[in-house]
């Protein structure tokens, strides 16, 4: 089991998702979690773009991390989307993104964040992860990969006992 198990469920994993742009992309989640949670799709789309500010959230290999600090919430929610077609997003290797994964947290919770964000970072860089799950054709195999991925430490660290 992993962080992002509990904040995704397979509701908010989208293959194919068509979106044009970060900021069309940035919109439609607002929308998502405007309708799944309550939350103004503006403030979602606020907290994102005021992240992306600071710097782009594209980490290189076609894999982007946006997030962002809601004030209101109570829990941590994620959503996984693989658009359609790659969108332009500044990474530092200057590929498109292929694979979109959104984190919004409470606006206290800076420790998990950084947890997730770490544990994120670790899944992406693996290349065997993005090859499956780029692979993947439907939202319940890429949810299944996804949520059942484990943390490199915690396995080299449980092989070692």
């Amino acid at each position: 089991m992993n962080l992002i198990s509990k904040s995704l469920p397979v509701s908010n994993v989208f293959m194919g998702f068509d979106a044009s742009s970060k900021k069309r992309l940035f919109e439609q989640i607002g929308v998502l979690f405007e309708n799944s949670e309550g939350i103004a799709r503006a403030t979602t789309y606020d907290s994102l773009f005021a992240r992306e500010k600071l710097g782009s959230t594209g980490l290189g290999h076609g894999i982007a991390i946006p997030h962002g600090r809601i004030k209101a919430l109570k829990q941590t929610l994620c959503a996984f989307v693989k658009p359609a077609s790659p969108i332009a997003w500044d990474a530092p290797d200057g590929l498109p993104a292929e694979m979109i994964f959104f984190i919004l947290v409470p606006e206290k919770a800076t420790e998990q964040h950084l947890q997730i964000l770490s544990e994120l970072a670790q899944m992406f860089s693996d290349k065997s992860f993005r090859d499956s799950i780029a692979a993947c054709a439907d939202a319940e195999s890429a949810h299944r990969l996804l949520t059942s991925w484990t943390p490199y430490a915690a396995t080299h660290h449980s092989a070692a006992i």
